[in-house]
């Protein structure tokens, strides 16, 4: 029987590890923090009763990815829940704009935009389940569906300040660019719209749930999964070097490159190692949590039935907040996300108070406290807010990264979303998942596709470790 050792429990590291060992591989999981999940750690925050996501909310790529589907995730309890409004976007006045998973449904509420957001999003929507196949996967290889790719990539290679330019209405851009700033990158950069396409597209074809629960459904169900077949997890162990590791046929590493370069030392070949050092990360987080008597009581009533809520005005002040922290500078209107997972999942509530998840882009390392800066985006599309709030909860970037060593200053993305990057991670190389190390990988969301909690890049380097085993 082949082996395998995964380093790192966070939704890649479990992925892969569920995936080899679900083919016959016999896997150990080895993690430095007391519990497993990584970015989909789910805890009781603010008050006892109350759960709260620590780090990923929506799992709109989760729910038909490869590794959910091939895995059969379901039989290990977890369950999606999907909200009545994927995605609210309020504006001052009163107003706003709203993403529902049916495409004509938000077409209908876009007005005159509609038509135009049809023409940018339905084809890829429509043809997202095809799509998959190729945007989930390193960018150097031969396309299953070339048509469809291009005319998506064509919108996708386009800064996001000229996409939303074409969708003609200020409610319909500042929707679309509150999706696109989940890249965390200038929205005047080529291939800033990509981020964004990919997710409007996929929220049509799959709305934005959340899991049941909490994210950490997703780290649990994962690590049925290897357990289920023999696998073995160990937490609370820290791995400084690649020889502390015992002899195994491949070891896959769920680290940022930093973190590899750290492990391997000189093992890594010269070149890689150059390129794992020039590696770029992004902008920070920080995290606000909030017990909230009543809810958040928004002005736009679309925002009161929504899962996802960006906060941040108009398109032109999403485009001056990424501008900002990129250079290094907190904005006074910082973009902010807000979390109401309980709409679709109301375990996590505890009678008529709720947990409400936020967070802010600040630039990488902030020593600040943007606890007020949040709070006053909130309150200014919901007022009223703060004497809601029963408690609150605070994580900085700092904190981020010491509770997440792929975090660094507070990137929760795992590497900047710089055009090059964004065609090429972790290097330009057409094997992203070896590390030139025989027999060693890497699957951490420095990998293609890219973050989020859907353990695509896990599924992708285990077929990546199969094929040498």
């Amino acid at each position: 029987m082949s082996s395998a050792i995964v380093v790192g429990s966070g939704p890649n590291g479990l992925a892969c590890a569920a995936v080899l060992a679900s083919r016959g591989v016999e896997v150990t999981v080895i993690e430095a923090e007391e519990r497993i999940g990584g970015g989909t750690r789910s805890s009781e925050l603010t008050v006892p009763g109350l759960l709260h996501d620590e780090c990923s909310a929506a799992h709109p790529m989760a729910v038909n990815g490869p590794a959910t589907a091939s895995l059969h995730l379901e039989r290990h309890g977890l369950e999606f829940r999907w909200p009545e409004v994927d995605l609210a976007h309020p504006l001052d006045g009163g107003g706003g704009a709203s993403m529902l998973r049916s495409l004509d449904a938000t077409v209908a509420g876009l007005g005159e935009a509609g038509s135009r957001w049809r023409q940018v999003f339905g084809p890829s929507a429509e043809a997202y389940e095809a799509l998959t196949e190729d945007i989930y996967q390193p960018i150097v290889r031969v396309p299953r569906h070339p048509v469809k790719l291009v005319r998506f990539g064509l919108r996708a290679a386009a800064p996001a300040n000229l996409l939303a330019r074409r969708l003609g209405t200020p409610e319909a851009a500042a929707l679309f660019g509150g999706v696109a700033a989940h890249a965390y990158a200038p929205l005047n950069l080529p291939l800033s719209s990509a981020v964004g396409m990919a997710l409007i597209s996929c929220g049509h074809a799959n709305g934005w749930p959340v899991a049941k629960g909490g994210s950490v459904a997703i780290a649990e169900a994962l690590a049925s999964v290897v357990r289920e077949h023999a696998g073995r997890i160990e937490t609370g162990r820290r791995v400084r070097s690649l020889d502390e590791l015992p002899l195994a046929d491949a070891v896959v590493l769920d680290l940022a490159p930093r973190g590899v370069v750290e492990l391997a030392g000189d093992r890594l070949p010269s070149r890689v190692a150059r390129a794992y050092r020039r590696f770029k990360h992004g902008p920070g987080a920080f995290k606000l949590d909030l017990a909230v008597e009543g809810g958040v009581p928004w002005t736009y009533e679309p925002a009161r039935r929504a899962g996802t809520v960006h906060v941040s005005g108009s398109f032109e002040e999403i485009a001056l907040c990424e501008r900002e922290i990129k250079r290094g500078r907190m904005p006074e209107r910082p973009f902010v996300l807000v979390g109401q997972q309980y709409l679709a999942d109301p375990g996590r509530s505890k009678g008529d108070l709720h947990p409400v998840w936020t967070y802010a882009h600040v630039p990488s390392g902030y020593s600040g406290d943007a606890s007020e800066a949040i709070l006053d985006q909130v309150e200014r599309f919901a007022p009223g807010l703060r004497d809601r709030i029963v408690a609150r909860a605070t994580r900085a970037p700092q904190e981020i990264e010491a509770a997440n060593a792929n975090f660094l200053g507070g990137d929760i993305i795992t590497g900047a979303n710089t055009p090059l990057q964004t065609l090429f991670r972790p290097r330009i190389t057409p094997k992203p998942y070896s590390t030139g190390i025989p027999g060693v990988f890497i699957c951490s969301a420095a990998t293609p596709p890219g973050a989020g909690a859907h353990g695509i890049n896990g599924y992708n380097a285990a077929e990546a470790v199969l094929r040498t085993l």
